[in-house]
């Protein structure tokens, strides 16, 4: 799956150590690190004056090697720092700066550009009162603010915050990205975030979610080659034919909908049979729980069938304990409250939760929110690139599962399906545009297929 890859804390010190081990100095690692800072300031901000607040740690380190950089290409540049280095490492960035570093404190005036290089992921503990009140302060004053790695004040690996923290036009990690990155309620403090290179080997399971690589359609083919998703209404026809729609839009061959009465509105493409065959050999997926209601037989009725399925909504409430999802091959798609539901109250951060919540159920877990995660049960996990804020509203749940019923019914494994599906769904909403309805949203698949 192709995407920009995702570290913790302790996997990024591992990575760091593991090419410090095979012969890259930590040295030449912040080089690399305060040099790409520098070079993204100048393309994001053009030569502005820059003021870069500078802590003891590394993170200070890069700050004293961006503040070279951009010196030596014309920037005026000024540095403030809240106490002198502790590290090797960032004693020598500090000494090869050759410009001056004042004490960060009231006197200190903003700049058109603040740099944040205070503290990056190993902070586990709110700002000193007076830095915290300098950070904000020199913030607010600024027409642009940037971040080193991570903005001061933010959990690395969970995306808490450990106090209020500005708002940041852009941040730039090295290496790979962090989950604070793509979690709440951290992510929106990040802003724009870019990644830099600096040479190390950061080959992961975690990854951001990117446009996904689907497969192309077959000369030879037929609709059922191309996939068929048998879709099983309930209660609510309206959210069934909502999932119905979107599966059809995003590519699958056939798509039909088990109903004893029939729903109005649907394109005469989407079939309407009043059986439902469990063990038609043809069908790629099945999709329950959409509009279910209070009608537990209808999931019973899915978990027969060897057909590999998604469940959604009323189908994870009514599933009563995961272990009734193992050997089904299975994507659910909880938000909150529905995750709570099924698995209780899990330790742990949200991508400990989503990652302990698909073992133990052995489906793929889609933990929908505003930093939507895809967990898989070997250890996998998607973090959802930013989507719309307007994806909040009734019936964009029942889209998100009718894409990814569709993508397990055209071949892909289920962690892949996932992941394309939340791409998709977080495209198709900013091509719908702030005022859609979910019907809108379905309709916009075609286009967000498009981008690909």
């Amino acid at each position: 799956m192709s995407g920009r890859p995702i570290l913790a804390t302790q996997a990024m010190r591992a990575a760091e150590q593991a090419a410090i081990d095979g012969g890259t100095p930590i040295e030449t690692l912040m080089e690399r690190a305060g040099a790409a800072l520098a070079e993204a300031i100048i393309r994001y901000a053009g030569p502005q004056p820059t003021l870069l607040l500078c802590g003891p740690g590394n993170n200070g380190g890069d700050g004293y090697v961006a503040a070279r950089h951009l010196a030596g290409r014309g920037v005026p540049v000024r540095v403030a720092a809240i106490a002198e280095p502790t590290t090797d490492a960032a004693k020598a960035a500090r000494a090869a700066y050759e410009g001056a570093v004042e004490p960060l404190g009231d006197s200190m005036a903003p700049a058109k550009v603040m740099v944040d290089c205070l503290f990056g992921t190993g902070l586990k503990r709110p700002l000193d009162g007076d830095v915290h009140a300098q950070l904000v302060r020199l913030g607010e004053a600024a027409g642009l603010r940037i971040a080193c790695d991570l903005p001061s004040g933010v959990d690395s690996d969970s995306g808490a915050l450990f106090g209020p923290v500005p708002n940041f036009d852009m941040t730039v990690a090295f290496g790979a990205l962090k989950p604070a990155h793509r979690l709440m309620p951290a992510m929106p403090a990040c802003g724009r975030v870019v990644l830099a290179d600096i040479g190390i080997d950061t080959g992961t399971d975690w990854v951001e979610i990117g446009p996904p690589q689907l497969p192309g359609l077959d000369p030879a083919g037929h609709k059922y080659t191309r996939g068929l998703v048998h879709c099983l209404a309930g209660k609510m026809p309206g959210a069934i034919a909502l999932a119905a729609m979107a599966a059809a839009r995003s590519g699958a061959g056939y798509v039909r909908i088990s109903t004893s009465r029939p729903i109005d509105g649907l394109p005469a493409a989407i079939a309407q049979i009043d059986t439902a065959d469990m063990s038609d050999e043809r069908i790629g997926c099945i999709l329950v729980g959409s509009g279910m209601g209070d009608i537990p037989q209808v999931l019973t009725l899915a978990l027969t069938s060897k057909a590999p399925k998604v469940i959604d909504a009323d189908g994870i409430g009514a599933l009563g304990e995961p272990e009734r999802l193992k050997g089904q091959n299975a994507i659910i798609t909880p938000h909150a409250g529905e995750f709570e539901t099924l698995f209780g109250t899990l330790p742990g951060n949200k991508v400990e939760q989503a990652l302990e919540a698909s073992r133990r159920s052995g489906a793929v877990v889609i933990y929908k929110g505003p930093d939507t995660l895809v967990a898989s049960p070997d250890g996998r996990a998607g973090f959802a690139p930013p989507a719309p804020a307007w994806l909040a509203s009734a019936g964009t749940g029942d889209v998100l599962a009718g894409i990814a019923a569709a993508m397990v019914a055209r071949g892909l494994p289920a962690f892949e399906a996932a992941c394309a599906s939340v791409w998709l769904h977080g495209r198709a909403g900013e091509l719908a545009g702030p005022h859609m309805v979910a019907d809108d949203l379905a309709a916009a698949i075609p286009s967000a297929l498009d981008l690909l």
